[in-house]
């Protein structure tokens, strides 16, 4: 499948380890794990920066395997989930920075059409993401409230 703005038809991408079970020279329990995902969430750290942080200062390299549950339904468990899915709030994110230049230069056609761009990726994901019931019904993407989500 190719991409949904360009024309780049690649499929590369990582790949996560074959074997499920934890590599036997982890010596990190379970508790340990959770108990350090959690302290690194209550420093407002994202989940993906706490899958880096473990994986490249402890050699964790899928929390679930240690675990067995993922790090996302480890944070929700104790309430320390993020309100937006992260790849949501990247989106929005972008969207303002590129708002707040449209506002210095009106006439870059280019930033106009990349904003619409990011804007349907937005509501496309805003979408799956209320059928999926990880957002609220009644939430939706306003251009004018927006810099209060990300900010």
């Amino acid at each position: 499948m190719g991409r949904m703005h360009s024309t780049g038809k690649g499929i590369s991408k990582s790949s996560i380890p074959y074997k499920r079970t934890p590599p036997a020279w982890l010596k990190t329990s379970s508790e340990e794990v959770t108990e350090h995902v959690c302290r690194l969430a209550k420093k407002g750290l994202t989940p993906s920066q706490i899958g880096v942080v473990l994986r490249d200062s402890n050699g964790i390299t899928l929390v679930k395997s240690v675990t067995g549950n993922q790090l996302l339904r480890i944070l929700k468990a104790n309430g320390l989930a993020p309100a937006l899915p992260e790849d949501l709030y990247h989106l929005i994110k972008k969207a303002v920075a590129v708002r707040k230049h449209l506002e210095k230069s009106r006439k870059d056609k280019d930033a106009k059409f990349r904003l619409i761009l990011i804007e349907s990726r937005i509501y496309r994901l805003a979408r799956y993401y209320k059928k999926s019931k990880q957002l609220p019904a009644n939430w939706k993407y306003r251009a004018a409230t927006a810099s209060a989500l990300v900010a």
